[in-house]
């Protein structure tokens, strides 16, 4: 009676007697970290041959090793649960794929930590370019990068190290606050100060805005409330507590405002309907960002829409041209006319 023999698995002491080599330089090579171990590259070469040879589960380090290029493009991203980070990725996705990349993308939830974790996880990975979208640190990822010999752009917030495509933050909300004063002038015969609420006042994006808010409230000859810029954070439940805190002063609320994201805009829009603050006299909203569900709620709201196709174009022109000089692309985002 024949019993049947199951193959044995090589295994980096298999591959390590083959080479002549020890098996730790072995597990060096395939989890590449050879270089660090000063293996020659030709000892690499020839255990990476000898382990697709013998039929060894590569991973992705090893897998470089015979490739000039991985191929692999990563991308962090802060947010999934918002239109225009979610419209960033699948652009990306497919814009790498017709250029024969791999992506790889992850969510960093605007916290460092995690920024620099997913880095060095796709630094692991041997990607050949980062795209560091809303990274709170970038100068820290690209200099993680550079030491890999990693190239990076910035996409959404700029840094100083790398190329950078961002939103002219200035120009659109100069464009939508002048809209919202405009609308607040037609519908009750006078300008009067709006509310800024939502964003981090630390972060480059924020701080334009507020600088375009402040402009077009300049050239409308209205004076700006400081204790109406509320750059709370951009997270819902922040902008329903900024918006609460404010009406318990017992100032009177402005009749319009201009919101600094989608994201800002549910909490307002909870806090609005759930306060009754309003119930006679629904404020005019402007917000820096773009959802066609918006229209859905009825009330006049004048969006700015970033451009995100123009956007990831002039990153992969960036990646495509090896172009490294440290600028900044400003692209005019597009207002969306209301329903």
């Amino acid at each position: 009676m024949k019993r049947s023999m199951q193959t044995k698995r090589t295994t980096i002491y298999d591959l390590a007697e083959l080479a002549g080599t020890s098996a730790s330089a072995v597990s060096a090579v395939l989890n590449g970290n050879w270089k660090k171990r000063r293996i020659s590259s030709q000892l690499a070469e020839k255990i990476t041959l000898l382990a697709e040879k013998q039929g060894y589960a590569l991973n992705m380090q090893a897998s470089v090793l015979r490739r000039e290029r991985s191929k692999i493009i990563g991308m962090i991203v802060p947010k999934y649960d918002n239109r225009y980070f979610g419209s960033i990725v699948e652009r990306f996705e497919a814009m790498a794929r017709d250029r024969g990349l791999f992506p790889i993308v992850t969510c960093t939830r605007r916290d460092p930590a995690l920024e620099v974790d997913a880095a060095r996880a796709m630094l692991s990975y041997q990607v050949d370019c980062l795209i560091a979208t809303g990274a709170t640190d970038p100068d820290r990822i690209v200099d993680l990068c550079s030491a890999a010999g990693v190239r990076t752009v910035n996409l959404d917030l700029p840094g100083s190290r790398a190329p950078s495509v961002i939103s002219d933050n200035y120009g659109g909300a100069l464009e939508l606050t002048r809209r919202v004063l405009s609308n607040s002038e037609k519908k009750f015969g006078e300008m009067t100060p709006l509310l800024f609420v939502g964003g981090r006042g630390s972060d480059h994006n924020t701080s334009e805005r507020v600088r375009g808010f402040r402009a077009a409230h300049a050239a409308a000859g209205v004076k700006v409330d400081e204790r109406l810029i509320l750059t709370c954070g951009y997270a819902p439940e922040k902008s329903e507590q900024a918006m609460k805190q404010l009406a318990e002063t017992g100032e009177s609320l402005p009749r319009g405002m201009f919101v600094n994201s989608t994201i800002s805009l549910e909490g307002v829009m909870r806090w609005l309907r759930g306060s009754g603050h309003y119930a006679d006299r629904i404020p005019l909203l402007g917000c820096f960002d773009w959802d066609p569900f918006v229209a859905m709620l009825g009330d006049h709201i004048e969006m700015v829409r970033q451009d995100v196709p123009t956007m990831l174009d002039a990153v992969f022109e960036i990646i495509d041209s090896g172009a490294s000089d440290v600028k900044t692309v400003h692209v005019p985002p597009i207002i969306v006319e209301p329903v």
